[in-house]
């Protein structure tokens, strides 16, 4: 049986920002299969225009997920998400890693996940102006991706980082295949 990642989508749910990782860890060869997960189970419109039926209704998540992925959106900036903390809450106090890109990296910092570990978002003042408790400015790096004691976090324009740190956590490929992919994904066929 494959082990279950979740990601959490919302109305106006960045659609591109899990893209990258969640078509590999859903690939056939992959231990992994991706389901989504929702406030409720109604149908989800993405910033790109996807309607996604959830697979779970927060309520009804199995406690045995192996990756939570909180990708961007506004809804974030505008407080709409906060009732995903205790799912949050659940995932690192079982060791469970949560990836959080883009928005979601700043509710990450208002909910003292960030404050002593290394991470990263779209900027620090960004992000100290979204999360007035933010403690962890200290521990922010510039960087497109992060991971540090099982949270990866990115800014908005670090999908391709933000996939290759997960893939690396999970060891969901060998190292070469995972520098191979990165790369040409990155690089593309053609040098420039």
């Amino acid at each position: 049986m494959k082990k279950e990642v979740l990601v959490f989508i919302f109305d106006g749910y960045a659609d591109w920002e899990p893209a990258y990782v969640c078509s590999e860890l859903n690939a056939p060869e992959s231990g992994y299969q991706v389901k989504t997960v929702a406030f409720d189970k109604s149908p989800k419109v993405s910033m790109g225009g996807f309607r996604v039926l959830p697979d779970y209704a927060v309520d009804e998540v199995p406690k045995s997920f192996y990756l939570l992925i909180l990708s961007g959106g506004y809804a974030w900036m505008e407080q709409k998400n906060n009732a995903i903390l205790p799912l949050v809450r659940y995932a690192v106090s079982h060791h469970i890693p949560v990836g959080a890109i883009c928005n979601a990296a700043n509710f990450m910092a208002e909910n003292g996940f960030l404050d002593s570990i290394r991470h990263t978002g779209n900027t620090l003042p960004f992000m100290k102006a979204q999360a007035p408790h933010y403690k962890g400015q200290d521990f922010f790096i510039e960087e497109q991706a992060v991971c540090d004691a099982g949270i990866i976090t990115a800014n908005g324009s670090g999908t391709l980082e933000f996939a290759k740190e997960i893939l690396h956590l999970l060891q969901a490929k060998p190292e070469e295949g995972i520098t191979q992919w990165y790369r040409l994904n990155k690089l593309g066929f053609y040098s420039v």
